[in-house]
């Protein structure tokens, strides 16, 4: 069996501003979040994103692409399979993906919906796992998708957050909406994001209660959304009973 080695080997001379492990780290990071940014640029596009000096920017990318972390062709860098997969695996809950399987499934086979498990991340929605339904690829539900807060994805996770979170401004109508959200453990959108799109999120809690992510399913305008936020919720308390299983 081939077991990959953890990120390891990375050097900055102390010349070039690094002052030990963790300015290397924070170098590497950083290098990392410009690729993603940018998607694909040549070095000296990356030195300038990252605020890196360009001979200390060449060599990690070019310990980088050993790690497969990231890619080149010619002369331009983007990000690689290894940073993909690692990524991929990521998940608020570690039982979160085994619990929403077979309910996110039947969820979209069911209503023909296209169905996300997302979580808030840097105020907005963010898809972490998804089965395509009948709105793709308008909706696509690939994990690292991102969707407004103001989704009935972001309304149920904002209502159940705290106070301080990066979003906003919030309408005046939203103290009496999340309120509500609350109350129903259901949030809707009627082609308020996006004309020709409705959806209905229902909140994932762990084992305390604690709302972790939230699933949504996304449909055209023809359906009946009262119907479907009694489906999604019964598909939201399976996977919530997945999660508080011990």
């Amino acid at each position: 069996m081939n077991v990959e080695p953890p990120f390891s080997g990375l050097h900055v001379d102390r010349a070039a501003g690094s002052t030990g492990g963790r300015g290397v780290l924070e170098g590497a990071f950083g290098l990392l979040e410009a690729v993603r940014r940018v998607q694909e640029a040549g070095l000296t596009a990356l030195a300038a994103e990252s605020g890196l000096p360009k001979a200390t920017t060449h060599r990690l990318l070019e310990q980088l692409v050993g790690l497969g972390a990231v890619e080149r062709h010619g002369g331009r860098y983007r990000i690689g399979p290894r940073i993909f997969r690692l990524g991929h695996d990521w998940q608020p809950h570690p039982r979160l993906r085994t619990a929403a399987y077979r309910p996110a499934r039947r969820l979209a086979q069911i209503t023909g919906a296209s169905v996300g498990v997302c979580v808030l991340h840097e105020g907005r929605a963010m898809v972490v796992g998804g089965v395509g339904g009948e709105v793709e690829p308008l909706v696509p539900m690939n994990p690292g998708t991102t969707y407004p807060w103001s989704t009935a994805a972001g309304k149920v996770l904002v209502a159940e957050a705290g106070p301080d979170l990066p979003v906003g401004p919030f309408p005046g109508s939203w103290q009496r909406e999340s309120v509500e959200i609350r109350t129903r453990g259901v949030a809707f959108d009627r082609e308020t994001v996006m004309d020709g799109i409705c959806c209905v999120a229902v909140p994932l809690r762990d084992r305390s209660g604690r709302t972790i992510a939230a699933l949504c399913a996304v449909v055209t305008p023809s359906h009946r959304l009262s119907r479907l936020a009694d489906t999604t919720l019964h598909a939201g308390r399976s996977i919530s009973a997945g999660l508080a299983a011990r």
